[in-house]
């Protein structure tokens, strides 16, 4: 089930962060650069994934850290125009549409009990909320986990999930 929200998303009690990111992203921006700020490793272990696996855009990677905290990154975004550059490619429906097909697969293996995202792909990555919303409707309002969405940022305000 979806539940709109309001708050800091980096203060979820969700059992899953999911957010979208590019292959090779410098987690510069946004909501990338809070997660890198806050879990130091994970950008670390990212850094060294894209440069051992080469993901593919439309792909995730799951990231588990210390206490039980799990970011997943979902490819939205296209690379970046050159190596090292600051700032990432813009998302696609298309990218978001396979992500969340396979978020949604991920949430249902690994038997996550809840999930927060922002509204996916809109800052960043440059979509527009009434063309991400119906994505994430399709791929995740069956679930019968809370899936909390937090389409409006508010700093250090822990959302009623």
């Amino acid at each position: 089930m979806l539940k709109e929200v309001a708050g800091d998303i980096l203060l979820t009690k969700a059992e899953a962060l999911a957010h979208g990111v590019a292959p090779n992203d410098n987690f510069a921006n946004g909501l990338a650069l809070a997660l890198r700020g806050q879990w130091p490793a994970m950008y670390k272990d990212f850094r060294h994934y894209c440069q051992t696996a080469t993901p593919k855009t439309g792909a995730l990677w799951i990231w588990s850290g210390v206490g039980g905290v799990r970011i997943v990154n979902l490819f939205t975004q296209e690379a970046a125009t050159s190596h090292g550059a600051s700032h990432p490619g813009r998302a696609t429906i298309e990218n978001v549409n396979h992500c969340l097909k396979a978020l949604c697969k991920v949430i249902e293996a690994e038997k996550f009990k809840s999930v927060a995202l922002p509204r996916l792909a809109t800052g960043v990555g440059g979509l527009d909320w009434k063309d991400v919303k119906p994505l994430m409707e399709k791929h995740l309002s069956h679930l019968s986990i809370p899936v909390y969405v937090y389409s409006t940022y508010h700093s250090g305000v822990q959302a009623e999930e």
